[in-house]
């Protein structure tokens, strides 16, 4: 059964062409069974194939079929021919129109179901004098019902094909706005990591780099003073290690996170180790907290101790062998205030690992992402005596 409703789907005109021979055999029938009326069967013949071609390419090109319909109608009748099997052609016109069709032909194909019984029954009217009025009109009835059922039936059907089509479009359009935005949450996933990794990598790999040239420097003056570098080489290391373990494990799957292998994110209260571990180096750096020191959102936490680490890692790198630094936490009633300021060389060679004098390398940049997106601000640039300044303010909540 599925096999035959396969074939009849992809062979319409086909189909139909059959229907189309069926209702022509009838129609020769019926002509046989009249054989008394010779000049009307003579005049029919024409006006029976022309009803037939239009069943069997009712779909092909329903406009054209339909016009061909009511041509073969007025012919009807202006010949005289008497209403027969064929004219059930006229009802599968009417559906096929109304549910393919254009619409000037829909409106057309309506107009022609009203008016068809009672022109018919005006022209016939005489072959039966002897009915009433009432029975005329309740034959015009009777006649036109199954027209307007025809019609009715093909419009639902182009208006429920028309909202299946409009679901489709919509399933589409909400598949690519979906692919749309998985692509944007890769992307902003990707640069996320991207800022993680260079904030580990660009800090912690700094302090190494200066602990290996101190203790080369003093290896044979000082041999307990390189001991001790290299056991903060070793250990800075280690921390640099578990947080690349912790950001390339979101590009894994849930193994290693269900282990429980990674380490906290930092927070506010690290700031305070991470500045002892910047004095280790050698950089004089002055740590304050004012306000009531209270929890904060895990963002806002990370992006204040990612701050002071790029603000101190570039202090270390572009600010001179001679440079200091302060670090100062704020707490307001409704953010974190952060100022880190050195003494260093000043603007003008604070190079910023791209070049730039500004201080608009990749590290201003990831901080200014980093401020945006938990809706606070950041202002960066020279002090008026020397060194530069970063200072941003934190909001509890997003002003965006």
């Amino acid at each position: 059964m599925q096999r035959l409703y396969d074939f009849i789907r992809r062979h319409p005109t086909g189909v139909d062409s059959f229907w189309a021979v069926f209702l022509l055999g009838l129609s020769g029938l019926s002509m046989v069974a009249n054989a008394d009326r010779t000049g009307e069967r003579l005049a029919a013949v024409p006006i029976v194939l022309g009803l037939c071609t239009a069943v069997a390419l009712r779909r092909r090109a329903p406009e054209k079929m339909l016009l061909l319909t009511v041509v073969m109608g007025v012919a009807q009748l202006v010949l005289g021919v008497v209403p027969g099997v064929a004219d059930f052609a006229m009802l599968v016109i009417v559906f096929t129109v109304a549910a393919v069709g254009e619409r000037w032909a829909s409106r057309l194909a309506l107009v022609c179901a009203l008016s068809a019984a009672g022109i018919s029954q005006l022209r016939w009217s005489s072959s039966a004098p002897q009915a009433s009025l009432a029975e005329q009109i309740f034959v015009v009835v009777v006649m036109t019902v199954p027209f307007v059922l025809a019609w009715v039936l093909g419009d639902s059907m182009r208006t429920r094909r028309a909202y299946f089509s409009q679901l489709e479009e919509r399933a589409a359009r909400l598949e690519r706005e979906r692919e749309a935005q998985s692509k944007v949450a890769v992307a902003a996933e990707r640069a996320r990591i991207a800022r993680e990794l260079h904030d580990v990598v660009a800090h912690n790999v700094s302090v190494m780099v200066v602990q290996a040239d101190g203790a080369a420097y003093v290896m044979d003056a000082a041999p307990d003073q390189a001991r001790q570098a290299l056991e903060t080489i070793s250990s800075t290391g280690r921390q640099a290690l578990a947080e690349m373990r912790r950001l390339l494990g979101v590009l894994r799957t849930g193994d290693a996170q269900e282990s429980g292998e990674y380490v906290p994110q930092p927070d506010v209260e690290q700031i305070e180790d991470l500045v002892e571990q910047v004095r280790q180096t050698g950089l004089a750096v002055d740590f304050k907290v004012e306000g009531t020191p209270r929890p904060l959102p895990s963002g806002v936490e990370l992006t204040a101790y990612r701050i002071v680490q790029e603000a101190l890692t570039n202090t270390r790198k572009h600010g001179g062998p001679d440079a200091g630094a302060s670090v100062r936490l704020v707490y307001f009633d409704d953010g974190l205030g952060l100022l880190v300021e050195d003494d260093g060389r000043g603007a003008a060679h604070e190079l910023y690992e791209d070049g730039g004098a500004d201080g608009a390398g990749h590290g201003m940049i990831g901080m200014r992402e980093r401020v945006g997106m938990v809706g606070g601000t950041l202002d960066a640039g020279p002090r008026p005596g020397g060194g530069f300044r970063i200072s941003a303010l934190l909001p509890l909540k997003p002003t965006h």
